[in-house]
């Protein structure tokens, strides 16, 4: 979860959470202990993000510039493209080596602060930590929201398409396109998160839920209240999956079930289910791992 980047914090966290590890594996420092590849302690997307982003060319006015562009590029100015691609390949290489040799210095210099503490004291210091995160528990799943309809005032019939995105709460994003998100499933409700940030755009009990389903092979839908979210994703079968699993552990009188790809729109108000209340989670600040450490 951490290595996947699905755990929003900061590096000096990410840092830590990488020491811990190094402790819980090897115990105290020494230079004669076993190393783990930089990727299998740290989250090598965070890496690649301190790279410069490759250079944008600008588009070509007419049909024969691009035509010019062409000719030359099977010529000698392909050749010469083609060298500068390959030297600029070779410096973010070697930037990337000297990211990594640096993140893993400062790995090591916080791996010895950690001298006496023991293997579980570690574990569960690295536990602590990400559990501070609000979403911790969750399964998350990379999706694409299209579309956030309300469902009253639909008229009877009318096919199912794409509409204009609308805010799910105050903070969320409002635009004309699909939104990538992550949808967090967790024990007592489905949040949405903006990838890298810690706190949710919106989340929702069980009790909230009043259906969902699969609109097609790659198209998941969730009725919440009075509003359809619609999402494209991969993943369809695995997230009604863990819903159902987790309605059927909830115990709940009445609760919300998968239902078969619909011809149409629903064309009544569908069932208000008792509602439960979101807990309400502060800020995930960083604190220090609990346990013995000095230098």
């Amino acid at each position: 979860m951490v290595l996947r980047g699905y755990v929003p914090t900061s590096e000096e966290t990410l840092q830590t959470l990488a020491a811990l590890r190094l402790q819980s594996l090897n115990s105290d420092f020494s230079t004669h202990a076993p190393f783990p590849r930089l990727e299998e302690l740290f989250p090598p997307h965070v890496l690649h993000a301190r790279l410069p982003p490759p250079p944008r060319r600008p588009p070509s006015k007419c049909r024969g510039a691009r035509l010019r562009a062409g000719l030359l590029a099977g010529g000698l100015w392909g050749q010469a493209l083609a060298k500068q691609r390959a030297e600029r390949d070779q410096r973010l290489r070697g930037r990337l080596r000297e990211e990594g040799a640096s993140t893993m210095a400062a790995i090591v210099e916080k791996w010895k602060l950690l001298q006496g503490m023991g293997r579980p004291e570690a574990m569960a210091a690295y536990v602590a930590l990400v559990r501070e995160w609000p979403g911790f528990g969750s399964t998350l799943f990379d999706v694409d929201l299209h579309a956030v309809r309300p469902r009253l005032g639909v008229v009877q019939g009318q096919p199912w398409h794409w509409a204009t995105l609308t805010p799910l709460s105050p903070q969320s994003p409002v635009g004309s396109g699909p939104q990538r998100l992550w949808l967090g499933i967790g024990a007592k409700a489905v949040s949405l998160y903006k990838p890298g940030e810690p706190e949710p755009l919106d989340s929702f009990c069980y009790g909230r839920i009043s259906s969902f389903g699969a609109s097609d092979s790659s198209t998941f839908r969730l009725s919440v209240e009075d509003r359809d979210l619609l999402f494209e994703t991969s993943q369809v079968d695995e997230i009604a999956q863990l819903l159902n699993t987790y309605l059927a552990s909830a115990g709940a009188q009445r609760l919300p079930q998968p239902q078969e790809p619909p011809t149409s729109p629903p064309t009544s108000e569908p069932t208000v289910l008792p509602q439960g209340l979101c807990p309400a989670s502060g800020p995930w600040q960083h604190r220090p791992p609990v346990g013995s450490s000095h230098s």
